[in-house]
């Protein structure tokens, strides 16, 4: 939103200056992004008068003009501009000057003819303008005077940044209003005064459906001129404010558009075929707009139609075929209330935006159409002429204002402040609401009607919002927080997620953050997920559902890190998963219908260890690298791993992980089939957790520490080749003895697998060799001691497994 300062202060009688008029609006909520004189600094340009004007002798595009700056005699200057010739005024750079970007000004020869000064266009002044010839100036100019003064370019400009709810004040009317009520100073409304109707002439308009015209005023006239000049003073606001002028009809509309938020629009009423009706569009019809941009139509767009087809899209712009031109003689006004839902996005549908489309998408006056209508025709009738009909104005269905109610106490509460009753009844007076105030004290209550001009005010802390915002946020007192802080419960039988992060980060990952938003695909691929958790306005297209796994995002960070040469990756996320769930009912923490749990992934990619000197070899990371990582994760449990089936993991290189008997995730190599579809030079090992099971731990509890030797033995057992080793080393812990408690560790320590049968082996069999650490707790152990508890530990395997020692 912008404006010129004179425009606004000729709207409220305001005493302040321009730097405490932008600190007010600032401070209110109406930011002022930009503050700045019309026109950059230059100096040293006066009114000129040409007196003269003859060719070049020795340049066909040259003139040579004698300029009168009101110094005594005229100057001779060599000018470029096709629009120079005698009689007119132009600005005229005397030598010394400086205009915008440094450029001196400085007396020259242009092909051998002198020249002492520059006449000069509005773009090289830096203002609004033509700027293919000189800029002309009113006949009656001062000659000599300083251009800046006579133009009022030291003027400022104020440029607003609108918050989407104050819709109200995107009108120089209405940051005026705002004004008043901020400082109390007198508003000057404009005149509404009625037009009264010279000729009976109205124009058929049917409107199908309230829902997408609310209310519609249409006034014909006739006998206009558009070829006229719009008034000075109309031009310099409508340049000041950002728009240039077109035609008189269309300057008007712009006009009242701009000084009090009313979009409206002029039709040529000789192009019309028959009456209007207002509809929604039909599925493929088509409309040329003003842009010149054609676009196919859809039954989610309102438009304007005669019996040809639509004319005007309705809400957002007029159509080309029926817009005013300079030979338009009779024409049809209309201003109309389109609700909000109804243009919202319709416009951004088809790439382009319009400021009437920014207006009513965010709510637009409806009560004050024809006051406005009356404005416009008188504009009209004084700059073009013409005779007017009488107002049309049909009203189907017009939003209801809800009264709120503000309890006082409950203000002074959130702003943090006491307030006196009076000082609260005189913001709602100032912002012009109707305001019913029951009660006394801090028990008073405020029931106030939003005028219909505010759609933001609904509930009661919009209008808390008002009184601090007219109070001022200046007058909040300064004071130190103050409130009891007490120590919350600390249990050490649950770490924090930060607490996992860190234990991660220890073994040598570095986190990663990444959108919960995900493409579709990488749900089908990697989850096999159907029916996904999809955005209704994602951020982008690709990005359309919420992820129910972390691994995607995961290889997408180590395809990002492949492609800038990161050849050794290992990186782990802690994040929220989204899946559908029609068991999951409305809470704090739970939305109806969608189940979010937290978990943990990783992704290690590369080399097991950095290269380094001493290595024996640069050995690739394999699945028991990750694996050992996890049982570091997860030490303070039962830990236990099963052969996988996940869509995204390789079929025999994967495992799902236990946890004290409940499964808490998977992990294992990618499956090479999207190894392949995501172009890797290699399959990553990764992993994915449920991190609220990670959490739990159990109390840190004493053990004394045996001062005992130990006793090392080694078994070795020839077990068929779809054994599994965690099968004998369950065994072997499981053996009913009582003396088990001397066993500290089992630990498997090479697996022989014969490529022939031979060695004791059959060809269907192999070897495992487990290493038993056995302690006891007061005294030394001895071969009678140990000998038949590994006697029963090997009838244990035996038995459980078919397994014999080798």
């Amino acid at each position: 939103m912008q404006f010129n300062e004179s425009w606004l202060k000729s709207l409220v009688d305001t005493p302040l200056s321009t730097a405490e008029l932008s600190d007010k609006l600032t401070m209110a909520g109406l930011e002022v992004e930009e503050l700045n004189p019309v026109a950059p600094a230059f100096n040293g340009v006066v009114v000129g008068h040409i007196v003269s004007r003859e060719k070049h002798p020795d340049a066909d595009r040259l003139s040579v003009c004698m300029v009168d700056v009101g110094d005594g005699s005229p100057r001779q200057i060599v000018c470029g501009a096709p629009n120079a010739a005698a009689g007119i005024k132009i600005p005229c750079a005397l030598p010394g000057a400086v205009l915008p970007g440094e450029f001196h000004i400085k007396p020259t020869k242009m092909r051998g003819v002198e020249s002492g000064g520059m006449l000069c266009s509005s773009k090289e002044l830096g203002i609004a303008g033509d700027a293919s010839g000189l800029h002309v100036l009113p006949e009656d100019a001062p000659v000599g005077a300083d251009i800046r003064e006579y133009l009022n370019l030291n003027e400022m400009v104020f440029t607003l940044k609108m918050t989407p709810n104050r819709a109200d004040c995107l009108s120089v009317w209405g940051v005026a209003r705002e004004v008043s009520a901020l400082t109390g100073a007198k508003l000057n409304a404009p005149s509404f005064a009625p037009v009264p109707a010279s000729i009976q002439d109205t124009l058929a308009v049917k409107i199908e459906d309230s829902n997408l015209c609310g209310r519609f005023a249409g006034r014909v006239i006739r006998g206009v001129s558009n070829s006229v000049k719009a008034p000075a003073w109309m031009i310099d606001r409508l340049e000041k404010a950002g728009q240039r002028s077109l035609s008189p009809l269309v300057d008007i509309s712009n006009y009242v558009m701009l000084e009090l938020g009313r979009p409206s629009h002029v039709f040529d009423l000789n192009k019309l075929q028959g009456g209007l009706t207002v509809r929604w569009a039909n599925a493929g019809e088509k409309l040329k707009l003003l842009n010149e941009q054609e676009i196919t139509l859809t039954p989610r767009v309102g438009v304007i139609c005669d019996q040809a087809g639509p004319q005007a899209m309705a809400g957002v712009m007029g159509g080309d075929h029926t817009a005013v031109s300079e030979v338009t003689t009779d024409i049809f006004v209309e201003a109309a209330f389109w609700p909000p839902s109804a243009i919202a996005g319709r416009a951004r549908e088809y790439n382009f935006g319009s400021d009437a489309a920014h207006r009513f998408e965010r709510g637009v006056d409806f009560s004050s159409i024809p006051e406005h209508m009356e404005l416009i025709t008188r504009l009209i009738l004084d700059i073009c002429g013409g005779q007017a009909g009488p107002v049309v104005d049909q009203v189907l269905g017009l939003p209801s204002r809800k009264p709120v109610t503000l309890r006082h106490a409950r203000a002074e509460s959130v702003i943090g402040m006491e307030l006196s009753n009076p000082q609260v009844q005189e913001v709602f007076d100032r912002l012009g609401f109707t305001t019913q105030a029951q009660g006394v004290g801090k028990s008073m209550t405020y029931t106030v009607t939003p005028p219909s001009y505010r759609f933001d005010i609904e509930i009661e802390e919009d209008l808390i919002e008002e009184v601090i915002r007219v109070v001022g946020y200046e007058s909040l007192p300064l004071r130190a927080p103050m409130g009891r802080i007490s120590m919350l419960p600390n249990t050490e039988l649950k770490l924090s997620r930060n607490n996992l992060r860190h234990k991660v980060a220890a073994l040598g990952y570095q986190e990663v953050v990444s959108y919960a938003f995900t493409p579709e695909k990488w749900e089908k691929d990697l989850t096999d997920n159907a029916d996904p958790v999809r955005l209704l306005n994602p951020i982008a297209s690709h990005l359309s559902v919420m992820r129910s796994s972390l691994v995607g995002s995961l290889v997408s960070v180590l395809k990002h890190n492949l492609g800038h040469r990161v050849d050794r990756l290992r990186v782990f996320e802690v994040a929220r998963t989204f899946v559908k769930d029609a068991s999951v009912q409305d809470s704090a923490m739970t939305v109806k219908g969608f189940r979010q749990t937290w978990k943990l992934a990783g992704l290690a990619f590369g080399l097991a260890d950095q290269l380094q000197w001493a290595a024996s070899g640069n050995r690739t990371l394999d699945f028991f690298d990750v694996k050992g990582d996890v049982e570091q994760l997860l030490s303070q449990g039962e830990l236990e791993f099963k052969p996988a089936n996940h869509v995204a993991l390789h079929p025999g290189r994967s495992a799902e992980v236990f946890l004290n008997g409940k499964a808490i995730g998977v992990m294992g190599e990618l499956h090479p089939q999207w190894v392949q579809e995501y172009d890797l030079p290699a399959a990553p090992i990764v992993f994915e957790l449920l991190a609220e099971d990670m959490l739990l731990q159990a109390l840190p509890a004493f053990s004394e520490v045996s001062k005992q030797p130990v006793v090392i033995r080694d078994l070795a057992f020839v077990v068929s080749q779809t054994v599994q080793a965690d099968a004998v080393k369950k065994a072997l812990l499981a053996t009913p003895d009582d003396n088990l408690v001397w066993l500290k560790s089992v630990i498997l320590f090479d697996e022989f697998v014969p490529k022939e049968e031979g060695k004791g082996l059959n060809a269907n069999e192999k070897s495992l060799a487990f290493r038993l650490t056995l302690q006891s707790p007061d005294r030394s152990l001895n071969d009678a001691d140990t000998e038949p508890l590994l006697q029963k530990m090997i009838e244990q395997v035996s038995s459980t497994t078919g397994a014999r020692l080798r």
